[in-house]
C-alpha cells in the first residue's frame, strides 16, 4: 500500500506517532511510505524507522525537485510545500497508480484496505467532507465551484495519480491561485475544491476522518444514534485531529485524543520515539 506524507520537523513526532498506528492496525499489509518534505534530516529518517517493523514500511525520502515549481505563485502564505499534495502525481513514481494522502495529525484506529481499494468511477480523488450544507453555498461562491460539490477536507485523500498524470494541467492551477488569492482562506484545500470538487468522490467522515467536531455535530443532529468512544474504536477507521485543537496541546478539549495518547504510551513503552 502507497502512503504520502508532507511535512516540516514541526510534526515529526505526530507522523512517527501515526505510522506506528497504521503498523497497529493493519498487521498484515506492507506499506511503502514517501514523505515529502525540504527540512528532514537523516537523523530524522532513522528515527522513523526506528519505531517500526522495517520489513513491512520501506520510508522513502522524497525531496521534490524546484524545477516542477516554475511559473508557480510562491510566497510566505503560498511556500512551495503548499504544492507537494496538489502536484503528487507529477513527481511520485509512474509505477504507482494510487496513493493515501495522510496529514500527520490523524491516527488509524482500523485497516485501510477498504478505503485503499475504493473505485474511483472516473474521479481524481476520494475524500471525506466536514463542512455542513449551509456553507456549501458560501465555498461554492468563494471558490467558484460548481454546484452541489461537497467541499472536502484534504487531510485525507485517496489519489488517483494513473488519471491525474494523464489529465491535470499544471498551469490551471496557477492560474487559478493568482485569480482567486485574495478569496482563498485554506489554500492548498481551497485550490483542490475549486478545481476538483466536481472529479472528487465524497466518502463517509464517520469511518474515514471523523473529528472532534464531527463527532460532536453528529451526536447533536441524532440524539436517537450517538456514537462514543467504543464505537469509534471498532468502526471508524481514521482519526483526524485537525484545526488547532490537537491532543498533544495543553488546550486540548474532545474526546478522540484518547487514541492518541494510547499510541503515545506505546511508543514511549517500548522506547521507540524519542523526538
Amino acid at each position: 500500500m502507497n502512503i504520502l506524507c508532507t511535512l516540516n520537523r514541526n510534526y515529526l513526532k505526530q507522523l512517527v506517532i501515526m505510522l506506528y498506528s497504521i503498523e497497529k492496525s493493519n498487521p498484515q499489509t506492507n506499506f511503502d511510505v514517501y514523505i515529502a518534505n525540504s527540512s528532514l534530516t537523516g537523523q530524522d529518517f532513522d528515527e522513523i524507522k526506528n519505531a517500526l517493523n522495517k520489513t513491512r514500511f520501506k520510508i522513502i525520502d522524497v525531496k521534490v525537485p524546484d524545477s516542477l515549481f516554475e511559473g508557480a505563485p510562491v510566497s510566505k502564505r503560498y511556500p512551495k510545500e503548499m504544492y507537494y499534495r496538489i502536484f503528487a502525481a507529477q513527481y511520485l513514481p509512474k509505477d504507482l497508480d494510487r496513493v493515501l494522502y495522510l496529514d500527520p495529525d490523524i491516527i488509524v484506529l482500523n485497516p485501510l484496505d477498504q478505503l485503499y481499494s475504493l473505485d474511483f468511477n472516473g474521479c481524481y480523488l476520494a475524500a471525506c467532507t466536514h463542512i455542513r450544507q449551509n456553507l456549501t453555498k458560501i465555498n461554492e461562491i468563494r471558490l467558484n465551484m460548481p454546484k452541489k460539490c461537497a467541499y472536502i477536507n484534504s487531510g485525507i485523500i485517496l489519489m488517483n495519480l494513473e488519471l491525474l498524470r494523464e489529465q491535470q494541467d499544471i498551469k490551471a492551477v496557477y492560474q487559478y491561485i493568482e485569480k482567486y488569492e485574495p478569496f482563498l482562506l485554506f489554500p492548498d484545500q481551497d485550490v483542490i475544491n475549486g478545481l476538483y470538487a466536481k472529479k472528487t468522490l465524497t466518502v463517509n467522515s464517520l469511518y474515514y476522518n471523523l473529528s472532534d467536531k464531527v463527532l460532536r455535530l453528529h451526536n447533536l443532529r441524532n440524539l436517537d444514534y450517538k456514537i462514543n468512544i467504543d464505537w469509534v474504536r471498532r468502526n471508524t477507521v481514521i482519526v483526524h485531529y485537525c484545526g488547532r485543537n490537537k491532543p498533544w496541546k495543553e488546550s486540548y478539549n474532545g474526546k478522540l485524543g484518547i487514541f492518541y495518547y494510547e499510541t503515545e504510551s506505546e511508543l514511549e513503552a517500548a522506547h521507540k520515539i524519542s523526538v
